[in-house]
């Protein structure tokens, strides 16, 4: 009696077992009836429901919310592998995201289903053509070749595959390289709307801005990007450099405001050589250091810092000043003035360039009478005693009754040598001189000199003192004796 008792209530319990998983099993069915019932209903030969799945799948493509079109397509393919159409819109969503092999899978299954169907026909064979210029961009790209495979991204592969990531970042990189740094922009931006955590968008946004030497946004985007992934390499790469060329950039800058100026050339050129490409910061560099070589004389190198600075920006009017001082320094006149004229045409109010110009303007006068201390041999700084003792020495060597054989030379150096003394024997005239006023140079002072020939006398008087004829015989008093 107790064992049929204990059969019975077995029974129960595995009959309320059965019902129980009965329940859960048509309660999942009616749930996958209602999730699918468009599918099934297209499947059941009911076009209007099919219709109602492709219209959700447009609108979500065109709401750029793919992978909700992809989950639709996916699902019904799932329940129908039989659906033709399902194939054929998977294809062309892949196609769009230029996932090509996927796309190029469903495009041949829609066409087993549905042969020679000439939309599918037409959509695959745009899909090869995006696909291999796409390669082919690729392949440019890697071989240093920009302008072409630009073309190829934007006339091609972004028309048949508008949704195409991979696509969108070697044009950014394309841009990047031809130094459209106003077009990677712009292009990173529209990926950063359309996923704001890109690392690779961030990083090429960086680096545009940090190339257009907005040095601080620049930093804020590889901030954002290394705070997303702390190990990205090129973005731990791209941040350090750039904090170490402002730190190399302020010490140069420190130095020049201390004196420190052989430091500060020291620094400059470290700042340089970090990124030679970097032509939007590069330039002030150039221009700080051309600008402490002028003020420690070095004005060959000063001049090749400024001609740097020129060749990339060539309106830079402190570049072309800082040339014409450097000119100066290396005694290229001409030069020095075609410069600052230059500058004072391009920013006629500025009188520190106007007074520059009048300095490079007398030194080029200057330039074009006669070198009194060259013809002397004696330095600008050299005493009169000095001055005094080349000339007496010149007017010996080159004294015309001396150098019968070349007579007319002798004449003719002997004349400088004098006039040449007649300035700088004479203190006043000697500063005159030196200050480039115009001093005439024969009739000056207390004396003249005549030469004859052919029983002509000939005579001299120099403030110097030497009285005495040069003819058939003479003496230069003051210890100089000669017959002739």
């Amino acid at each position: 009696m107790n064992l049929l008792s204990l059969f019975s209530v077995m029974d129960a319990v595995a009959w309320r077992g059965l019902v129980y998983t009965l329940f859960i099993l048509h309660f999942v069915f009616a749930c996958q009836l209602l999730l699918l019932q468009p599918l099934v209903s297209a499947f059941d030969g009911k076009p209007s429901n099919a219709a109602e799945l492709f219209e959700r799948v447009s609108k979500s493509i065109k709401m750029k919310h793919y992978s909700e079109a992809l989950d639709d397509l996916n699902t019904a393919i799932e329940a129908d592998p039989t659906l033709s159409e399902a194939y054929f819109h998977r294809g062309s969503v892949l196609r769009q995201l230029c996932r090509y092999e996927e796309s190029d899978k469903n495009y041949r299954k829609f066409l087993e289903l549905k042969p020679g169907n000439s939309v599918a026909e037409k959509e695959l064979s745009q899909l090869l053509q995006a696909q291999s210029t796409f390669d082919s961009a690729l392949k440019l790209y890697d071989s240093g070749e920009y302008t072409k495979p630009l073309e190829y991204i934007d006339k091609v592969v972004l028309v048949f595959s508008p949704a195409c990531s991979k696509a969108k970042l070697l044009k950014v990189k394309l841009l990047l390289a031809a130094k459209d740094y106003a077009s990677v922009i712009s292009e990173t931006g529209f990926l950063l709307k359309e996923d704001e955590n890109n690392l690779e968008a961030l990083l090429h946004r960086g680096r545009a801005y940090y190339y257009l030497a907005d040095h601080d946004v620049a930093q804020r985007h590889f901030q954002k990007g290394l705070r997303l992934d702390p190990e990205h390499g090129e973005l731990k790469k791209a941040y350090f450099a750039l904090k170490n060329l402002l730190k190399k950039t302020k010490s140069a800058e420190d130095n020049v405001s201390k004196g420190k100026l052989r430091v500060a050339v020291e620094d400059f050129k470290a700042a340089l050589a970090l990124d030679p490409n970097h032509t939007a910061h590069n330039v002030h560099l150039y221009l700080g250091l051309c600008k402490v070589l002028v003020k420690l004389g070095r004005g060959k190198d000063a001049l090749s810092s400024c001609t740097e600075a020129l060749n990339i920006n060539e309106e830079l009017i402190e570049a072309l000043v800082q040339r014409g001082e450097a000119k100066l320094l290396t005694e290229d006149w001409e030069g020095a003035v075609e410069d600052l004229k230059s500058a004072a045409q391009q920013s006629p109010q500025d009188m520190n360039i106007r007074e520059a110009l009048m300095r490079a303007e007398k030194a080029l006068k200057m330039s074009k009478r006669k070198d009194w201390y060259k013809i002397l041999g004696v330095s600008k700084i050299a005493s009169i005693s000095e001055i005094k003792r080349a000339y007496k020495k010149l007017a010996l060597q080159w004294h015309p009754d001396k150098n019968v054989d070349n007579r007319e030379e002798a004449e003719n150096k002997f004349r400088e040598i004098a006039a040449a003394y007649e300035v700088l024997g004479d203190d006043d005239k000697r500063a005159r001189y030196d200050r480039g006023e115009d001093i005439e140079e024969t009739g000056m002072g207390g004396g003249g000199f005549n030469f004859g020939g052919g029983g002509q006398q000939f005579t001299f008087h120099f403030e110097g003192g030497f009285p005495g004829g040069f003819g058939g015989g003479g003496g230069f008093p003051g210890g100089f004796g000669f017959n002739f």
